[in-house]
């Protein structure tokens, strides 16, 4: 049976390109780059030379790129740090975010309001899962310590205006500078628009940037924490002094060199490839919405090119999930990191879905490797599909 992967934004495979990259660090070229001998600075000369590639593609600073085991650890160190590094000195316990997150932020901040006193702020957001910049403005007060906004939407793939917010913090900044009050950090989860939006750190105008590699081709198991420089947080893990003492822990030299390979290889073709995959997507969004009862979530215009996600009447998106699975395609219920839980998606619900819709979700996601016949292939065989799945249960409301 042939198989077609639509989740490339849970994950996506390891590129030929990349594996090349990293098995000298798999195979020979294994030293700890802490060690003063050869082979250990043959290690740490590849991830100084990895660090200095990530850098210049995010325009940033090398001393501003932290090594992480993932975005997961990446949002707790952004997050926890900086929120640690004032409340112990008093200087501050509010945090503002929005409710459609990934759940390694919302969770995060929940376990500080639970455990630290964190007074937590949650902007609401449009239909389309826009926030309006001028609530961020409105929600910030003198205890603010940090503003955590994703640049794109992993579930319904909508774009938030990270510059905007930007500006409204640098501009509050200035009045706090003032009134001797320290500066309200601004974070940022990019994990799903790094390889397809304007991720450059001078741009955006943020003080923290989360990015993990298995999102564009490079292994599980490694991440990058910008931090601007000037910005204070306290390191969440001790042990050794690496990553200039903010991130302990034996670096993993081949995923890091894996991942700054990744990161070159798609910016270098991110043009064409963002053209590419909004194509697709759009006929994907046309054949799909024919489909009666079938509704686009998200906005129509501020979107990732490779994400859609629709919500089905009378569907239940897990027996839809199931029912592709059986024919080879490979589809998410949502963040592939939550679709074990059977409570409703919080990004839909937010949006304001009624709960039996939220749990009539797929999104399809593509990627590098997804062709016009896959596309094809999947718009063809998904209204049969769905059209079975009405009937058993009609004939379920029937027998009740």
């Amino acid at each position: 049976m042939k198989e077609y992967y639509f989740d490339y934004a849970a994950t996506t495979p390891v590129d030929s390109q990349v594996f090349k990259e990293m098995e000298p660090y798999l195979r020979d070229k294994y030293g700890n780059p802490s060690s003063i001998y050869n082979k250990g600075q043959e290690a740490r000369l590849a991830i100084e030379g990895a660090r200095e590639k990530i850098a210049n593609i995010l325009g940033s600073d090398t001393s501003e790129i932290i090594f992480t085991s993932c975005a997961t650890e990446s949002n707790n160190l952004a997050i926890k740090g900086v929120y640690f590094s004032r409340y112990l000195k008093n200087q501050g316990n509010h945090i503002i975010t929005s409710p459609i997150e990934h759940h390694s932020v919302l969770d995060t901040i929940k376990y500080l309001k639970d455990n630290f006193n964190a007074d937590v702020t949650e902007l609401p957001v449009s239909t389309a899962g826009i926030i309006d910049p001028e609530d961020v403005k409105k929600s910030i007060k003198d205890s603010t310590v940090l503003v955590s906004i994703m640049y794109a939407n992993n579930e319904i793939g909508t774009i938030e205006p990270i510059e905007e917010i930007a500006y409204i913090i640098k501009d509050i900044n200035k009045i706090r500078e003032a009134k001797n009050l320290p500066p309200v950090y601004f974070h940022t989860d990019a994990v799903q628009g790094v390889q397809y939006l304007d991720s450059r750190v001078d741009k955006l105008g943020i003080n923290f940037l989360s990015i993990t590699g298995h999102k564009f081709y490079a292994p599980k198991g490694v991440g990058v924490l910008y931090v601007k420089r000037g910005s204070i947080f306290l390191p969440q893990q001790n042990g050794g002094g690496q990553e200039k003492h903010r991130r302990a822990g034996t670096e993993n030299v081949a995923n890091i060199v894996g991942m700054a390979k990744a990161l070159e290889l798609a910016i270098g073709k991110k043009t064409k490839e963002v053209e590419r995959l909004r194509l697709l997507r759009d006929k994907l969004i046309e054949q799909v919405l024919n489909i009666p009862g079938s509704v686009l979530t998200g906005d129509n215009e501020k979107r990732l090119p490779h994400i859609a996600s629709f919500v089905f009447k009378n569907v239940e998106g897990e027996s839809l999930l199931l029912k592709l699975n059986t024919k080879g395609f490979y589809v998410s219920t949502g963040s592939a990191c939550a679709s074990g839980s059977l409570q409703p998606s919080h990004v839909l619900t937010a949006v304001g879905l009624k709960p039996e819709m939220t749990h009539s979700s797929i999104r399809i996601s593509m990627g590098q490797y997804t062709t016009e016949d896959d596309v094809n292939a999947f718009v063809k065989i998904l209204p049969d599909i769905i059209d079975d799945l009405r009937g058993i249960s009609s004939g379920v409301l029937e027998n009740d």
